[in-house]
């Protein structure tokens, strides 16, 4: 049954026949309630949903951070739908019917600031993850106060490691401890840099498959 919360002429929230009322990002919407499609799936329409199944469960604990640096609002797609429709448009392949991510071509973050010049990562005894980098703080519209972050995720896991704005960009380095279940495992790395306020973001850095010591 639905309900109508501010008079007859308010929007309503629930079903009525065949009329579905919701509240979404603010408005009021009607739309008409779907009806279960008696219709096979077409082998297209699977591999889809199976990229789309992945592209959720993939990115879910990146929410937070692809929600403030993740492009900008378009329409009726929020950032982290944008961050969903890139990931399987562009991250995801079919290997032998099943969907796989290409690790190389997933986009933590997605921006106009200036990114990384020339990092490296290197791994150290203990779990930790060196990043080194160039001193770019004068380039297009980088600044030395950018903050930087590191990420790493770990195939067998199924599991993201975040560190959030760890140093600023002038100091360099940066050094993060993984937990100790992370020891003989392997981690795809990625890095970029927001700046202060948490107004602009660069688009994430891949550093590659490396494995923990």
């Amino acid at each position: 049954m639905g309900t109508i919360s501010k008079g007859i002429l308010g929007g309503f929230s629930g079903t009525v026949g065949t009329v579905v009322g919701a509240h979404w990002r603010g408005k009021s919407i009607i739309r008409s309630r779907r009806t279960p499609s008696r219709r096979k799936p077409s082998d297209k329409q699977l591999e889809q949903q199976q990229k789309f199944k992945l592209a959720i469960s993939f990115l879910q604990p990146l929410k937070n951070i692809q929600s403030r640096f993740f492009g900008a609002d378009s329409g009726t797609k929020s950032r982290v739908n944008l961050a969903v429709s890139y990931t399987i448009s562009n991250a995801i392949q079919m290997v032998a019917g099943v969907a796989e991510l290409m690790f190389n071509k997933v986009l933590v973050s997605r921006g106009d600031l200036t990114g990384f010049q020339n990092a490296i990562l290197t791994t150290q005894p203990g779990g930790v993850l060196h990043l080194e980098w160039e001193d770019n703080s004068t380039q297009g519209n980088a600044n030395a106060t950018d903050k930087v972050s590191i990420l790493g995720y770990c195939t067998q896991l199924q599991n993201w490691e975040i560190y959030e704005g760890v140093v600023m960009r002038s100091d360099l380095m940066a050094d993060v401890t993984l937990p100790a279940y992370c020891l003989g495992k392997t981690m795809e790395v990625y890095a970029f840099l927001n700046s202060e306020k948490e107004t602009s973001a660069s688009t994430s850095f891949y550093l590659g498959q490396h494995l923990i010591n």
